[in-house]
């Protein structure tokens, strides 16, 4: 059994950038993939980015979000890192970190992904 506990998140003033982290506890982390999804008020949970066991621990994302976020693993520390960058009002949500078992995932559904941390909100002012 994995647990994710996310932190990082706050209030903060668009343009600013935000680093958010999950750390894992229970579980082998080197052979998980991690993703980062996220909830609007009002809106479905949409997946962010992930990155898998592959070779230099490659990122993937969602289309959308290609160019505005950064992850980034590190093994040693059992934590998962996602980089904010010019904050924007829209990015207001709740901020999940999840694990899939596949360490070869790149799934961005998040019914593949088997734990998940409780989230850290983020509140972007404009």
């Amino acid at each position: 059994q994995v647990q994710l506990v996310e932190s990082g998140g706050g209030l903060v003033q668009a343009g600013n950038s935000l680093r958010l982290s999950c750390a894992a506890a229970g579980g082998t982390f080197s052979t998980l993939t991690l993703g980062w999804f996220r909830q609007a008020p009002g809106k479905g949970r949409e997946f962010v980015a992930g990155v898998n066991t592959w070779h230099r621990r490659s990122a993937y994302f969602a289309d959308s979000m290609r160019g505005h976020f950064a992850t980034f693993r590190d093994d040693d520390k059992n934590t998962v890192y996602l980089y904010i960058d010019s904050l924007k009002p829209e990015d207001t949500a709740v901020y999940y970190c999840a694990a899939d078992d596949n360490g070869n995932s790149q799934s961005q559904f998040a019914g593949d992904f088997e734990y998940w941390g409780q989230g850290t909100r983020v509140i972007v002012s404009s």
